[in-house]
């Protein structure tokens, strides 16, 4: 699998990581979490991404590869210490979960500690900030980075105090291209990019609940109507993940799934490389011609 360094870090990331969430959220049993990240890592992926609030994530993947710690790189996010929905950026909250993430994936040291979705009036405050500074000099984490979208991730890029973004890019979701990623690779920032098959959201014929987690981007493939979206879900899965890759900036797209086998299909997919100038001009073309002031960045 393509390996792409992570902006101004010494990481040496593949394009394809593996997100945390799905495995924490829908109550994967230690032995499926075991199979799977096995998999990943033997599909040649060396990035796992999770979040303190992401479930059983951490524990689940403290237990499965902390024997292979060595062949891969390892971020986390804070910021939910008590759940996603009683966020705390309070400094001494902050590293408390720090330490407790350490322990939960049974490791010394993560490679990333992101702050989780805060806010922008939370990062111009500035105490969570210093608070994942803090971290990085006690030697808890290597780098530290933002993980968000809009104006908070605007706001995250030009503080230069971050060595990493993670934000949304997907064929449904590209209001980061032009407003925050050409300033985060002046920087040299390493860019994560998070939901990048938005979320496989046209697989649903009918329109998904007002709670679904893709129901937004369910409704904008309606509207953005892609060709290829309907040429079969394997074709329209790698046609989505080589968009995100071939975006300029880009480093490694984080993708979530309970299925072992998926990591082999999803390298498999990128062997075709960056999509065509032609076929990546033509999806933002019609983002540009279809797109929603209001279709924001989603978190």
């Amino acid at each position: 699998m393509q390996r792409r360094r992570l902006g101004r870090t010494d990481m040496e990331v593949s394009a394809l990581g593996f997100g945390g969430a799905e495995i924490g959220y829908d109550g994967v049993k230690p032995a499926a979490a075991t199979r799977l990240l096995n998999a990943a890592l033997d599909a040649g992926l060396n990035v796992v991404d999770t979040a303190e609030c992401y479930g059983d994530s951490e524990t689940l993947i403290g237990r499965a590869v902390s024997g292979r710690r060595h062949e891969f790189h390892l971020f986390t996010k804070v910021g939910h210490a008590a759940g996603w929905d009683r966020p705390d950026w309070r400094p001494p909250v902050i590293l408390k979960s720090i330490e407790r993430s350490l322990e939960r994936l049974r490791t010394d040291v993560v490679d990333l500690v992101q702050l989780h979705s805060c806010s922008e009036g939370v990062l111009r405050r500035g105490d969570a900030i210093t608070a994942l500074e803090t971290a990085k000099q006690r030697g808890l984490t290597r780098y530290i980075g933002y993980s968000g979208d809009g104006a908070a991730a605007r706001y995250a890029v030009d503080s230069g105090r971050f060595d990493t973004l993670q934000i949304s890019v997907s064929i449904a979701d590209q209001e980061a291209i032009d407003a925050v990623l050409p300033s985060a690779r002046e920087r040299g920032m390493g860019v994560i990019a998070k939901r990048p098959i938005a979320n496989v959201a046209w697989r649903s014929r009918s329109r998904p609940p007002a709670t679904a987690y893709h129901r937004t981007y369910w409704e904008r493939l309606r509207e953005l109507d892609y060709d290829f979206v309907a040429h079969g879900m394997g074709d329209a899965v790698a046609t989505a993940l080589r968009f995100t890759l071939s975006v300029p900036g880009v480093h490694t797209a984080i993708v979530g799934t309970t299925k072992p086998d998926r990591w082999r299909e999803n390298a498999e997919r990128l062997h075709a490389g960056a999509l065509s100038p032609a076929a990546f001009d033509a999806i933002r073309t019609r983002w540009r011609e279809r797109a929603r002031r209001d279709w924001t960045g989603e978190t």
